[in-house]
């Protein structure tokens, strides 16, 4: 008998999806005007986090942008491919070990599924709101969130030892 397919073991080493974000520890963010000389793209993105801001506040709030679900429903991703740009909010416990909550803006963004239908990207918006929120969980598992606050005290006691300018040459 011919067989044809992942054994067990190679299953579990591949993800069904693939998840990628930016991720920005509210925190760290000390100023929340727009700079003058901003792009209208800049411009943008300072009003997201804003709002971000007055919604979810500094603490265990952390902005991920740029992100991308991307998922194959078949093995070719010229028929079958589904992608999702996703940004906004994960929110953690009090001691940032596990996520709680996330509030996403989620659009599609690309497909290759004639077959798909509205009320099937609706459930996948939810799905993506889910999958981030396990990724984010893997991202805190990994230490990545924990290299994060670290490179930004860094950067901020760097910045606090210059008077407040940092890499402006004063």
């Amino acid at each position: 008998m011919a067989r044809h397919g992942l054994e067990d073991g190679e299953r579990a080493m591949k993800p069904g999806v693939e998840i990628a974000f930016e991720c920005l520890p509210l925190r760290s963010v000390g100023r929340v005007d727009v700079p003058l000389d901003a792009s209208a793209e800049f411009e943008a993105f300072c009003r997201r986090v804003q709002r971000a801001l007055a919604k979810h506040g500094h603490h265990n709030s952390f902005y991920l942008h740029h992100g991308r679900y991307t998922l194959l429903v078949t093995n070719d991703p010229q028929i079958g491919l589904i992608e999702f740009g996703f940004e906004g909010v994960a929110l953690t416990d009090a001691e940032d070990r596990t996520t709680v909550d996330v509030d996403l803006d989620v659009e599609l963004r690309a497909e290759t599924c004639d077959w798909l239908t509205e009320p099937v990207v609706e459930w996948f918006r939810h799905t993506v709101q889910q999958a981030v929120r396990v990724e984010f969980d893997r991202f805190i598992a990994a230490g990545d969130l924990e290299r994060t606050k670290e490179r930004i005290a860094r950067l901020q006691a760097e910045t606090d030892a210059h008077g407040g300018f940092l890499g402006m040459g004063l």
